[in-house]
Formats: C-alpha cells, sequence, structure tokens
C-alpha cells in the first residue's frame, strides 16, 4: 500500500518515465533504508543505477563494510566521494583545535554545495550533465516532506532530483528490502539509522562498538571529544 500525493500520479509513473528515457540514473546512496529501497525499486523497473555514497569522515572501517556489503548485494561499485559537510565542517573549524586555524584559513577548501557536488559527479563519472539524481525522500517521512511533494512533485527538474518511491510507506519500504534479501547496515543497530553525523548521537557509540574508526574521526575533528564530556 503507498500513500497518496495529491495531484502528483505515482511513484510507479516515475519509474516507468526514467525506465523509458533509457538512461542510467544517479542514486544518492546513503546505506539507508530509502536510499536502498529506491535502489531496487529502479532495477525492478529496469533504469541503469549508478550509486554514489558521500563520506562524512574518509576511510571508516565499519562504512567501507557497509558499502562492499552492498557492492556484493547488488554486484555493482558505489562510487565515493566527499560529503558537502565535511568542507562545511572543515572551513568552519567545527570540532577543531586553535592550533589548526591558521591552516584551515591559509587552504582555503572549496565550499560546494550539493547540486554543485553532483554536477562534479556527473563529469568524473562521464554522464551528462542532464542526467538524473535519484533519493529515497518519501512523502509519508513528515508533514513537510508531504507538503513539498504536493507541491512540486516528484521531480525537481531545476536540479535534476527525482524521488522514485515518494509514495512509498515504510512498511512497502522494509518488506521490499526483506524480499530482496538484503540485510540493513550495522548503523541501525547501532544508531536506529543510517550514520551521517559526527556528534555525540554517533561518536558515543562508535568510540564503544569501533575505536579504531572513533580514532580516526578525533583524528579529523579532535575536539569532537569534548561532545561526550559536555
Amino acid at each position: 500500500m503507498t500513500t497518496v500525493i495529491r495531484g502528483q500520479g505515482t511513484s510507479e509513473e516515475v519509474r516507468q518515465k526514467l525506465a523509458d528515457e533509457g538512461k542510467p540514473v544517479l542514486l544518492a546512496f546513503s546505506c539507508g533504508k530509502d536510499s536502498i529501497a529506491t535502489w531496487l525499486a529502479l532495477e525492478d523497473a529496469g533504469v541503469e543505477v549508478v550509486p554514489c555514497y558521500m563520506y562524512c569522515v574518509p576511510g571508516l572501517k565499519f562504512v567501507e563494510n557497509d558499502l562492499a556489503y552492498f557492492e556484493e548485494k547488488f554486484g555493482q561499485k558505489i562510487h565515493r566521494y566527499p560529503h558537502p559537510s565535511l568542507y562545511r565542517w572543515i572551513n568552519n573549524a567545527v570540532y577543531q583545535p586553535p592550533e589548526r586555524l591558521q591552516v584551515i584559513e591559509a587552504a582555503r577548501m572549496p565550499d560546494p554545495t550539493y547540486a554543485q557536488l553532483w554536477d562534479l559527479i556527473r563529469e568524473d563519472l562521464g554522464l551528462p550533465k542532464d542526467t538524473w539524481c535519484a533519493d529515497g525522500v518519501r512523502a509519508a517521512d513528515s508533514i513537510q516532506r508531504r507538503g513539498a511533494f504536493v507541491r512540486y512533485g516528484y521531480w525537481r527538474k531545476n536540479k535534476k532530483k527525482v524521488s522514485p518511491i515518494g509514495d512509498w510507506l515504510k512498511g512497502e519500504t522494509l518488506d521490499r528490502i526483506k524480499e530482496a534479501g538484503i540485510d540493513l547496515p550495522i548503523d541501525y543497530k547501532w544508531f536506529g539509522r543510517s550514520f551521517d553525523g559526527i556528534d555525540k548521537r554517533f561518536t558515543e557509540v562508535i568510540r564503544r562498538e569501533a575505536p579504531e574508526d572513533y580514532e580516526r574521526i578525533i583524528s579529523w575533528f579532535p575536539l569532537a571529544e569534548g561532545d561526550l564530556v559536555r
């Protein structure tokens, strides 16, 4: 059973249109349940999926284990790129000690938006500039998201973004994943969701469950340890 988005049709029609275009579709893959279900739904429709993962901290072992599992399950490479938040956190000296500030200021790293980064990804992968980027956003997630779907629909043409399972409910999402014989990543056991930050919600668990990964986070963001003390 799916949710009804007033005046916008169904996500099945969206996936069929993508299939009819016969072009690859980028997938913003987070290892979360919605992005997993989106990948499956697009494959069901016969759409060629090009999955990309944006990392918040480079080289975390548990993240690489997640990605390796999904690469094996889907039989496909997942491309890795830095998340815009990584640039933003460094440029704004998030959890950085005073002795690093001069270096950060001198480096003047770029601060790309999501749209800019996806354009760079298209270029890196040799895909046309008009290649759609799919996400796992669903109207049932919140009132705000439902309102956005009612107003804008499944397609955000100016950003070349599309939501191929926008009308799916949580149950339908989990059922499709279970049907495919795919397990949710360790993130759900540890955090109750996919990993996407460096605050206490995540670091407290990582320090206990994956000490090496915790030390790697601290090497990039030394003062994140203070979040646990506070």
